[in-house]
């Protein structure tokens, strides 16, 4: 028992430097959450070449002989982070680790999140501690667009190592947080700051047909513009727009802002979505709703932590996030806010669904995690217990067949 405990201690400690390849492992189940399926009693998950391989009941999925197997009570698929500023902001709470806002301007959609990822930030160490696999990360809610994301899985000691979707969305936020604040300084109010957007929007559109009518003529191109070619890819729906707005009215005029330029958005916080439910399903827009556990005040002061419900509800794709906190840890952890809403009406089947697929749907990765089904990355989380239980524990991590992590979190 201590060779096989040494040997896996040797393991994660290679894993987590980075020099640890894709395994070939399984994973025993009490009760096994593929999400995409029914809950299997007694299930097994084999992982080869970092991809799920096999899925169902003991009895039917037979573990090669010599394969290193790990056994929990319940195992989920690993869990997923909607929208997070973890690696961009530190730990340390210092001037040196907090790159999630340039206040120089307020609008910078140029800013990309792979220039400013800390892929050793140990923040993300303690999220896949409790079986957060990937996350959704970058530039905070703090201007008017404060800069790009990223998506990446939380293992990896480089930029190249982790992430896999380097410009997942452009992140941008309507409301308090993005007015500039003293006498004279813009924007100052709702009016002017979507009045700014639509500048963007219409200067990057005209930067737009210029390229168009140029072709491949480089003597006719215009001169390049990396505040407009982030925008084009907005213009153009290969980058959604996500939108940290919690008051209705300012949901509204987000909503507003996506018919008039046809561009994809996706709704963050909206603490007061449903106020307007109709008017977001009506758009076919999904929703990062803020976490249930934030603190009620300022632009959440009408926040509910029955939301999530009427979300459900009303039929509306959501997930659920860290999001941004301006004191340390600096992050929040996604499986407790899922509990809370589970326990506030949601249901534990809806929460763990918002925390995986529905999450890696949003985020349009769904082909590849989100779910244990043959062909996605064998990404697992393991728990001692009910996930939503708070005396339950994570005892162990695989991300990609490699395990992460190991021990009670």
């Amino acid at each position: 028992m201590k060779l096989v405990r040494g040997l896996l201690s040797l393991g994660v400690g290679l894993a987590l430097s980075g020099a640890l390849v894709a395994q070939d492992i399984a994973v025993r189940a009490q009760r096994l959450h593929t999400v995409s399926g029914a809950v299997i009693e007694n299930g097994v998950v084999l992982v080869r070449s970092g991809k799920i391989s096999a899925v169902g009941r003991a009895s039917e999925v037979q573990i090669p002989s010599g394969m290193r197997t790990l056994a929990a009570a319940v195992v989920t698929p690993g869990l997923i982070d909607a929208h997070s500023v973890v690696g961009l902001a530190g730990y340390l709470n210092q001037p040196q680790d907090q790159d999630q806002h340039d206040p120089a301007a307020p609008i910078q959609p140029e800013l990309r999140a792979i220039d400013a990822y800390n892929a050793r930030e140990r923040l993300i160490e303690w999220l896949r501690g409790f079986g957060v696999t990937t996350i959704h990360t970058g530039h905070g809610p703090l201007a008017l667009i404060s800069g790009q994301t990223l998506i990446a899985k939380t293992r990896g000691d480089t930029v190249d190592e982790s992430v896999f979707v380097p410009c997942a969305m452009i992140a941008a936020t309507l409301g308090a947080d993005s007015r500039a604040e003293g006498p004279g300084k813009s924007p100052g109010t709702a009016g002017k700051q979507v009045a700014l957007l639509r500048e963007a929007f219409l200067a990057a559109r005209e930067h737009q047909r210029k390229l168009r009518e140029a072709g491949d003529d480089a003597a006719k191109k215009p001169e390049r513009n990396l505040r407009h070619e982030a925008l084009i890819d907005v213009l153009e729906r290969r980058v959604p727009l996500l939108v940290t707005a919690q008051r209705h009215q300012d949901i509204s005029s987000a909503l507003r802002l996506a018919r008039e330029f046809d561009f994809a958005l996706v709704l963050d916080g909206a603490s007061e979505a449903y106020v307007v439910l109709d008017e977001i399903k009506a758009a076919g827009v999904s929703v990062i709703a803020h976490p249930p556990m934030a603190r009620f005040g300022g632009e959440l002061e009408n926040a509910s932590r029955a939301t999530p419900k009427k979300l459900a509800d009303a039929g509306l794709r959501f997930a659920f996030q860290s999001g941004y906190e301006s004191y340390v840890p600096k992050t929040r952890v996604v499986l407790y806010e899922a509990a809370i809403a589970a326990a506030n009406g949601l249901g534990a089947d809806a929460a763990l669904r918002a925390i995986t697929l529905d999450a890696a749907r949003i985020l349009g990765v769904d082909a590849r995690i989100g779910s244990l089904e043959v062909g996605k990355d064998g990404d697992l989380a393991l728990y001692d217990g009910d996930p939503f239980e708070y005396t339950t524990h994570c005892t162990a991590t695989v991300i990609e067949g490699v395990l992460v992590s190991e021990g009670a979190r």
